[in-house]
Parts: C-alpha cells; sequence; structure tokens
C-alpha cells in the first residue's frame, strides 16, 4: 500500500528566482530560518543536457529527524533505535528547463527505509496548470510563452511501509519458535495494519511541514527581491565563506 498526499501552492516571484531559492533553501539558517534541521548539502553530480539545455542535478542532504512519538509508541526500540533525535540522509534529484518553464524534483530518505519510505516529488512551473500544455508547444515550437510573475507548483508526498512484510511471510512458512524471534510479533498484529498505520501518522505531519517549508522558500525569496541576487549570494560568500559566489 502506498499513501499519498498533494497539495498546490503558487509563489508571487517569477519562475528563474524560485528555482534559485529552491537550490539555495538549505545553504544557510542566515538565509533561511527553516533549515537549521539540515546538518549539510553536498552535490553529487551536476551537469547540462547540450541537446535540451536541461540542468539535471543529484544533491544528499543530512538531515535532524525525530520520528513522530507515535510511532515510537507503536514500535518497538529493536526497530525504531528509542526517541531523541536522529539523522537521516535524504537524496534529492532535480531537473530544470527553463527555456519551457517547468522544474521537477524527487527527494527521497535513505535510512529507516525499513520502517517507511517517504518521497516528494514536486512540479514547478511558470505557467497555471491549465495553460501548461499550451507553454510545453509553443516553447518546442521556438516561441518563448511570456514570463509570469508567479510560480505554481505541485507537491506529491508518498508513503510507504514495508515492515514486517518479508518476516511476516516468512513466520507464516515457519514454526511457532521462529515466529517469536523479531518481527514475529508483527505476524500477531497484522504485517498490513501497522504498515497503514505508520502511513497515516506520516502523512498527518505533512501540512505542518510544508508550511515550515514554504516560509523557508519564502523568506529565501524576498532575500532575493529586495537585495538582488549577486547581493545575496556575496553576503552568503563573505558570511559563510562556502565560495557560492566570487566576483
Amino acid at each position: 500500500m502506498v499513501l499519498t498526499h498533494t497539495t498546490n501552492h503558487t509563489y508571487t516571484h517569477p519562475f528563474p528566482t524560485v528555482t534559485l531559492a529552491f537550490f539555495l533553501r538549505y545553504y544557510s539558517p542566515q538565509l533561511n530560518p527553516f533549515s537549521a534541521h539540515v546538518l549539510s548539502t553536498d552535490t553529487i553530480e551536476s551537469h547540462v543536457d547540450p541537446e535540451t539545455g536541461r540542468l539535471y542535478t543529484t544533491r544528499i542532504h543530512l538531515k535532524k529527524s525525530r520520528m513522530p512519538s507515535a510511532i515510537i509508541k507503536l514500535l518497538p526500540t529493536s526497530v525504531t533505535g528509542g526517541a531523541g533525535e536522529k539523522s537521516t540522509y535524504v537524496l534529492e534529484n532535480s531537473v530544470v528547463d527553463i527555456r519551457e518553464g517547468w522544474m521537477k524534483t524527487e527527494s527521497r530518505n535513505l535510512n529507516f527505509t525499513g520502517v517507511l519510505s517517504v518521497t516528494e516529488s514536486q512540479h514547478y512551473s511558470a505557467n497555471p496548470p491549465e495553460q501548461a500544455d499550451l507553454a510545453s508547444a509553443l516553447s518546442a515550437a521556438a516561441a518563448r510563452p511570456p514570463m509570469s510573475s508567479n510560480t505554481w507548483v505541485s507537491t506529491t508526498f508518498s508513503y510507504r511501509s514495508t515492515l514486517g512484510s518479508r518476516k511476516a511471510d516468512k513466520a507464516a512458512a515457519a514454526n511457532e519458535e521462529n515466529a517469536r524471534k523479531p518481527f514475529g510479533w508483527i505476524s500477531g498484529w497484522g504485517a498490513k495494519r501497522i504498515q497503514s498505520s505508520i502511513e497515516t501518522i506520516a502523512s498527518t505531519k505533512t501540512d505542518d511541514q510544508m508550511v515550515k517549508s514554504r516560509d523557508g522558500m519564502k523568506m529565501v525569496l524576498e532575500r532575493l527581491r529586495s537585495n538582488g541576487v549577486v547581493a545575496v549570494l556575496r553576503e552568503l560568500n563573505r558570511r559563510e565563506g562556502k565560495g557560492v559566489f566570487e566576483a
């Protein structure tokens, strides 16, 4: 079973600025206070397709994470590792087409996947959904559509738990003694019911997470609009010494 949750949002900023804010949103807590939980960000690979002009980027983020208390109470410590802050790696893939005016991203956790896999898929567009197909056709015909002052984004979270699936199958064919071994308790509760509960608990946190994520993006966007791209990058470079921008 896969549980999904989709939301739509409109940023009152042009598409190129929003895409830049997306890549800068985890750069520094000084730029985005809502990114304090991000411990590090590394670019694994980035290139521009010479035929399409599209930018492909793969990054990995290390984030602090706190497993929902309801899940901690539901599962034994041997599975969750107990309460308290943990860290998890998140793999992010993105494709940007500035000419056609769209960006697609996908992020997924690399840790705790035995308990829950979360995938966040986003589609950013320089045109409203009802005009996206037309804009793409015009762009393909080398007639670039007019740049809008807004950017539309659709976000879908997918939650999937496979906890106990393989173990439950083995336990069903094993004797009673094997069923009492680690994860044998799941067969008594019902693996499907446990998985569904975990997916539902995680999904209920989506709205709060999305509000914080959008608030962080808005702060980055306002900084870029108020001070300009070059000034913001220079200031970040001066404060952090990360070499994002050199004059």
